[in-house]
């Protein structure tokens, strides 16, 4: 057994727990996330503090941390899924990562990342925010829940109400088809500042199908 170092979560500055959250939960999926403005400016930025978390209905959950480049208070998608409770969850291709890397800038308010990645906006059908026509999932979501974690910090959960895939990325039956995962070729968050992972490292493991095949496989 290795030798452990342990950490007091509760007496450390938050900049130090985070910086070993971050470096040790990984890899983690990417939420290209597009929200829109009571007053219509539309704004795209990447999460990775994010996840598919229910089956029934489907949800997705976002971490939004606190605007510190802005001088505190919430960032722009979290005060745009307050505002609306509405938004379009995006993932994120190899292909892309440098126009995902331009929306991660602290832009203005009045400053629409998408026009600024010069990225395409493509109408939703049950939620006003525009999907990215580049990217190929895209998730419609409305807001079930935004509490409150921190100081300016929001826990978002979202209900799919509508998904759209590239049909290049599926097979089989039409009615029920396959998506082709490792064709997506999505990438993921790793540890530091700007390292990330690409979904194309695989290995296959099956499970138990049942509690009693495990038990015979175990016992002598």
């Amino acid at each position: 057994m290795s030798d452990f170092a342990s950490f007091d979560f509760e007496q450390m500055t938050p900049a130090d727990c985070y910086r070993l959250t971050v470096s040790t939960v990984v890899p983690r999926p990417i939420g290209w996330v597009v929200t829109q403005s009571e007053a219509g400016v539309v704004n795209v930025a990447p999460f990775s503090f994010f996840n598919g978390m229910g089956e029934n209905p489907v949800i997705l959950c976002l971490g939004l941390l606190p605007h510190h480049a802005g001088g505190g208070g919430f960032k722009h998608t979290a005060a745009n899924i307050r505002a609306t409770g509405e938004f379009v969850v995006n993932l994120v291709p190899y292909r892309l990562v440098e126009k995902m890397n331009i929306t991660t800038a602290d832009a203005p308010a009045d400053v629409s990342e998408m026009e600024l990645a010069k990225l395409t906006p493509v109408p939703s059908d049950k939620v006003r925010p525009p999907r990215i026509g580049e990217s190929p999932v895209g998730f419609e979501c409305k807001l079930m829940h935004a509490l409150d974690t921190g100081p300016d910090q929001t826990l978002v959960v979202g209900r799919v109400v509508q998904l759209h895939i590239a049909r290049e990325y599926l097979e089989g039956n039409p009615a029920r088809p396959r998506v082709r995962t490792d064709a997506l070729d999505l990438i993921g968050r790793m540890h530091g500042s700007g390292y990330y992972a690409r979904t194309t490292d695989l290995f296959e493991l099956s499970r138990p199908k049942s509690y009693a095949d495990l038990k015979a496989t175990l016992d002598p």
